[in-house]
């Protein structure tokens, strides 16, 4: 008698076009689908600026990467990136998924179109009434405002209520690239430091004006952390001029504060790509940042975060599931926290 075969595993797209901060609150999707589906292939469609954010996830079989036009490389035309957009298209679409889920917040009109141009078996996304296309989504969750802030983790992944997936959210998750573990070891490894030393990242870096705190607050902040703990520092940013409209850097800030410390072991750590960031932030015990894409990375990580929140809603982007201290002033603006508050709260972290 021949043997009943084996039904085929179910494939699964989760795309998520935003930004970092945004792709990281979404890792529980893919460790809640690994879950309840662990023969599954389980993929990810993210844009080219935030795929390393999914580098080596064991929860994902492969992730599929796709460049905005406004991140193309040097020498790559706009016609060149539309070009290897149709290409990956039909290669997904070659793929034959049963679900593509429409991760995010509210329904993704934008990527609507390019979904059902994959053929997949069925469409998982929020819907709303009144939206154009909804009719495309097969499995639709209605999305609804909730009587009380949510956080991103949460909003997104209540989606997977809709193929019956309704435990809580566990965890970000975030690994990262062991050769550039080991290069930052190396960096660190020529400072000489004790090999007890207390590892403090501090990321200076912040898209937003109102997240931004002062340079000689963390000159304070560093010389008092280092007098009370003999903690040694990697500092991070982003590289570049501040008056870059595009990628506005802070290395003029960087240098300042590096000036005013000469006394002190700092590891200056400018981070051109996303895996140099994910690999220094592994290598540190606590992280002191600004809300962005590099706190819901240390999160993955699962550093504890003292973290600056300005303009920004704390309910919905506060830290997920690690220890932290979320310092925002009633001004809403990140250069009103004192530099006494956040020793305190560094300190209420390493108690």
């Amino acid at each position: 008698m021949n043997a009943t075969p084996n039904p085929p595993a179910l494939k699964f797209l989760v795309i998520r076009r935003d930004n970092i901060g945004d792709l990281v609150c979404t890792t529980p999707v893919f460790r809640a689908l690994r879950e309840h589906y662990p023969d599954a292939c389980i993929c990810a469609l993210v844009n080219s600026y935030t795929s390393s954010a999914l580098e080596n996830n064991p929860d994902i079989n492969e992730v599929f990467v796709y460049t905005k036009a406004k991140h193309r490389p040097s020498g790559k035309t706009i016609p060149g990136v539309y070009w290897d957009r149709l290409r990956l298209l039909l290669q997904l679409r070659r793929q034959r998924f049963d679900y593509v889920i429409l991760a995010g917040p509210a329904f993704q009109e934008r990527m609507l179109w390019f979904t059902r141009m994959l053929k997949p078996k069925h469409i998982v996304g929020f819907i709303q009434e009144g939206k154009r296309g909804i009719r495309h989504i097969d499995i639709g969750m209605p999305y609804h405002p909730v009587p009380k802030p949510i956080h991103e983790v949460e909003d997104t992944f209540r989606l997977l209520a809709a193929i019956g997936i309704e435990s809580p959210p566990p965890s970000l998750q975030i690994v990262a690239n062991p050769a550039k573990i080991s290069t930052v070891q190396q960096l660190i490894d020529q400072q000489q430091w004790p090999p007890d030393a207390f590892r403090l990242g501090i990321h200076i870096s912040a898209r937003k004006p109102s997240q931004r705190w002062p340079t000689s607050h963390f000159v304070a902040l560093i010389r008092k952390l280092h007098q009370t703990h003999n903690a040694a520092f990697i500092l991070f940013w982003s590289p570049g001029a501040e008056t870059n409209p595009m990628h506005p850097g802070d290395d003029a800030k960087a240098k300042e504060i590096i000036d005013a410390l000469p006394d002190i072991p700092v590891l200056a750590y400018p981070t051109h790509e996303l895996g140099q960031l994910i690999a220094g932030l592994s290598l540190t015990q606590v992280v002191v940042c600004s809300d962005g894409g590099a706190m819901h990375l240390a999160a993955g990580l699962g550093k504890p975060i003292l973290c600056f929140f300005g303009k920004s809603e704390s309910m919905r982007w506060h830290p997920w599931k690690v220890p932290y201290v979320l310092l925002q002033p009633q001004s809403l603006d990140a250069k009103d926290i004192s530099v006494e508050e956040t020793c305190n709260g560094v300190e209420k972290l390493l108690s």
